[in-house]
């Protein structure tokens, strides 16, 4: 993964021209992949995707606010 030139990262749009802390995401064949934008050459976390839509949906719904 590291290095490669076809995985295509994407960015959130909340990140500000100045950069700072942000996570880039792409999308893989059977999961999503997860790094830090400040350390591209960085550790990888990879989520399956049922994972990471039960979290979306957790999030929408509430069930993880305080």
């Amino acid at each position: 993964m590291k290095g490669s030139k076809r995985t295509a990262w994407r960015k959130s749009s909340y990140t500000s021209q100045e950069g700072g802390t942000c996570v880039e995401l792409a999308s893989l064949n059977t999961s999503l992949a997860v790094r830090d934008s400040t350390d591209p050459d960085g550790p990888v976390l990879r989520f399956g995707r049922d994972a990471v839509a039960g979290l979306l949906n957790r999030i929408k719904t509430g069930e993880l606010d305080r």
